[in-house]
């Protein structure tokens, strides 16, 4: 279903004609989870694809940049050429046919003859210089071409992308306001000290998302004032030295040969949801340090008020 029918099912019975002026505290909480899990899927979409399309528009600089030095290689050698030429011109009939048949001493005809093969070979070699740097440069520029097609296709979908999360996440921001329980957060919030049993890595990714305790919900955000789930995620192992990727469809993905159960957790590992819409940090005793959503904060949470069965799995990094 697409998401902008999905957003019109979900808020029907609260702005339709039809709907009830007053929903009443469960069945808006219900419309509001639903919601939730909507917008967390459309925003890991929206980072992934303005992920592909970062990566593509350096693919495309770092070809452009190619061709500039390519075309300097090729102006460099049509130089060359012409200085070739000129020499020659100069040179006049030292290294000319005319001039050397008209010589009496057969060695400085034999050096004249030298002289001119040496030239020709020199021209050669610069000519197929020149043919082979125009072939390369060709091939940069239509690699280049592609890469920037594929880069303005890319920023098409991110936009389409952000278009659908920022309609999902005004109309979720209304329903949270509507609740009373939109949180507007600090993002220069000082957080708290992680002060579990975590050791190495997991000490450091911890005492890292702790110290975010209380910071907004900001979809697409990295820091350091806001933070989506995985762009939290992300910093927290960067902190500890480890370079996880941006999305999260793209930590678990990459995290296939690292996955561990979920009843063997450690601090620091990284707990998936259902459909890969949310990832968390596991905190130990049954806790977990995430982003959870538009209006509301970094915070700890547990497994069970999470919901341990919306949980698919876990990776340790």
């Amino acid at each position: 279903m697409a998401a902008g029918l999905v957003l019109a099912v979900l808020l029907l019975p609260i702005d339709g004609a039809a709907a009830d002026p007053q929903p009443t505290l469960a069945q808006a909480r219900a419309k509001l989870t639903k919601l939730n899990n909507q917008a967390d899927k459309v925003v890991d979409r929206y980072n992934l694809a303005n992920e592909r399309y970062k990566k593509a528009k350096k693919k495309y600089d770092q070809l452009n940049g190619s061709l500039k030095r390519q075309e300097s290689t090729v102006e460099g050698l049509r130089r060359d050429l012409v200085g070739m030429a000129r020499t020659a011109y100069q040179g006049g009939d030292m290294v000319t046919w005319q001039g050397l048949i008209g010589r009496e001493d057969p060695e400085e005809a034999l050096g004249g003859l030298a002289a001119l093969s040496q030239l020709s070979a020199e021209r050669s070699r610069s000519l197929d210089a020149f043919d082979e740097a125009t072939r390369t440069l060709r091939g940069q520029r239509d690699a280049a071409k592609t890469a920037y097609g594929e880069a303005d296709e890319v920023l098409g979908d991110v936009r389409k992308q952000k278009s659908t999360v920022e309609r999902l996440v005004k109309e979720q921001t209304k329903l949270l306001r509507r609740l009373g329980t939109y949180q507007t957060g600090n993002p220069n919030s000082a957080g708290q000290k992680y002060t579990g049993a975590a050791s190495g890595n997991g000490r450091s990714v911890l005492q890292f998302a702790y110290a975010q305790i209380g910071k907004p919900y900001v979809f697409g955000g990295t820091g350091p004032g806001g933070w989506d789930c995985s762009g939290l995620t992300q910093a927290a192992w960067r902190a500890a030295g480890v370079s996880l990727p941006r999305t999260t469809w793209e930590q678990w993905s990459w995290g296939a040969q690292r996955r561990v159960s979920l009843d063997d957790l450690q601090p620091g590992d990284l707990i998936f949801s259902n459909g890969l819409g949310h990832v968390g940090i596991y905190a130990g005793g049954g806790n977990m340090v995430h982003a959870p959503q538009t209006g509301d904060v970094v915070k700890v949470t547990s497994l069970d008020a999470y919901g341990r069965g919306s949980l698919v799995g876990a990776v340790r990094p």
